[in-house]
């Protein structure tokens, strides 16, 4: 058999499709494989999962005059047609909100994949915009460095720490960009508070909290039996390097989140707070982690807990606590969603204000107040300006073609990946574990480092 026709043969067993678009696997322009892009030249884009979070970056990075879509892949076919009507009725009515109205209009040719490494190997895409399940980050954002692209990948960085080291190395080892979508990273408020805090704009603090509250009572994702998933969803690619089971509708497309094999809560929504507080205390890694929860109130499928708490300790000397609540509701502050206390006053914040809290005086203590209060909002000059997420894709582009480091670093998204990562360990353990932040490793439980990775399916590696 030629090598032409094997070719041809594995195209056709991994369902690339064409639908309504140009497939155009063979369509490759050498010339521009290694192109050097220019200050008024379009970074061509291929975008990896174009579900729900997939399609909303996709539309931020259409908004951009120096962006051009030039290929899309998802493993539902709906989804790279871009044709909301071929849904199947059964996710229109689960999960309504999370199927994207699609339907854009491209003014160029778009190449269309059902498996991402066909896309990898078109030379006319300059970078990819990774949105896929958490299970698949690691090995797509790797590849993608090999294959010569820059990359924007969905938060979390990885599935597991190991995977996060190893995507941080692969990356300083090459030449690409890598952006990690933590949002806020982006946002003026938070980069006013990362210079002011560790500055000691409250004074030493040793207590930081934030939360995720959801209350998913009574159903919950439900219950169901597997089932055969569409025609048009390729299970077995969904699934790519976690174990084989059959598919059920209350996993995907969208609520795997909350199926431990391939994401959770604290990692999908925590992560954005965790990674808020680590910058703004200017810590890299806890010493110690311990964690409580477990399913309490809602009989569903899920495997991960509706009720979480967990408290990281750091060697400078300060509690960092989030809680995950999925069974009941209202925020633990009274603005905003993170809290740092400092020995001179509170902090609360949002995405475009704070507000600071002078500190009581305690016992013994005869001073009146340390700071002064402040109820801040971002000019209204600023205000207007885009969101963070729009304002981090905005920075990845002008990367692409600076070199520059972007503000959300592949080496900073795994460290707050990492702090997730930690506490479903420390749940899992039942332990108080201490954790080396530079050997990524526990000193104190062999059973917990076992939790650092797991064995990819065949013939799926990094």
């Amino acid at each position: 058999m030629t090598k032409k026709n094997t070719r041809r043969e594995f195209l056709s067993k991994t369902g690339i499709i064409a639908t309504g678009l140009t497939l155009g696997v063979n369509s490759i322009s050498a010339q521009s494989y290694n192109r050097i892009i220019g200050a008024n030249e379009k970074v061509r884009v291929g975008f990896i999962g174009i579900g729900n979070r997939g399609s909303q970056l996709m539309n931020i990075f259409m908004k951009q005059p120096d962006c051009e879509v030039a290929a899309l892949c998802d493993v539902y076919e709906p989804y790279v047609s871009r044709d909301r009507s071929k849904v199947h009725a059964r996710y229109l009515s689960n999960t309504p909100r999370q199927i994207p109205p699609m339907g854009e209009t491209f003014p160029n040719k778009i190449q269309a994949y059902s498996d991402y490494r066909f896309l990898l190997e078109n030379k006319d895409v300059d970078a990819v915009c990774i949105a896929t399940p958490d299970h698949w980050h690691a090995l797509q954002t790797i590849d993608a460095i090999r294959a010569g692209k820059d990359v924007y990948v969905e938060k979390p960085l990885s599935k597991t720490i190991q995977e996060g080291r190893k995507m941080v190395n692969i990356a300083q080892s090459s030449k690409q960009v890598v952006c990690i979508g933590l949002n806020r990273r982006a946002a003026p408020i938070y980069q006013k508070l990362a210079a002011e805090i560790p500055a000691g704009k409250i004074g030493k603090i040793s207590f930081a909290s934030t939360c995720h509250v959801s209350n998913m009572f009574p159903d919950g994702i439900g219950k169901m039996q597997a089932e055969a998933p569409p025609k048009d969803f390729d299970w077995e690619m969904w699934l790519g390097p976690r174990a084989f089971r059959p598919y059920q509708y209350n996993i995907a497309p969208y609520m795997f989140r909350w199926w431990e094999d391939y994401a959770n809560q604290i990692s999908n929504n925590g992560v954005h707070f965790l990674d808020l507080i680590r910058w703004m205390l200017n810590e890299e890694a806890p010493i110690f982690v311990s964690a409580n929860g477990g399913k309490f109130v809602l009989d569903d499928d899920r495997t991960i807990p509706d009720t979480m708490q967990v408290t990281y300790e750091f060697a400078s000397g300060v509690l960092v606590s989030i809680n995950i609540l999925e069974g009941s509701s209202g925020s633990f502050f009274p603005y905003g969603y993170i809290e740092l206390r400092g020995t001179k006053g509170t902090l609360y914040t949002a995405e475009t204000d704070y507000k600071i809290i002078p500190a009581k005086p305690g016992q013994f203590q005869g001073w009146k107040e340390l700071t002064e209060a402040e109820d801040y909002r971002l000019p209204e000059s600023e205000r207007g300006l885009k969101d963070s997420t729009t304002n981090l894709i905005r920075n990845f582009l002008d990367c692409v073609k600076s070199r520059d480091l972007p503000l959300a670093t592949l080496e900073e998204g795994h460290r707050s990946t990492t702090m997730a990562h930690l506490g479903t360990i420390a749940l899992k353990t039942g332990e108080r574990l201490r954790w080396d932040g530079k050997k990524e490793r526990f000193t104190n439980n062999d059973e917990a480092n076992k939790l650092l990775s797991y064995e990819y399916r065949h013939p799926w590696k990094i």
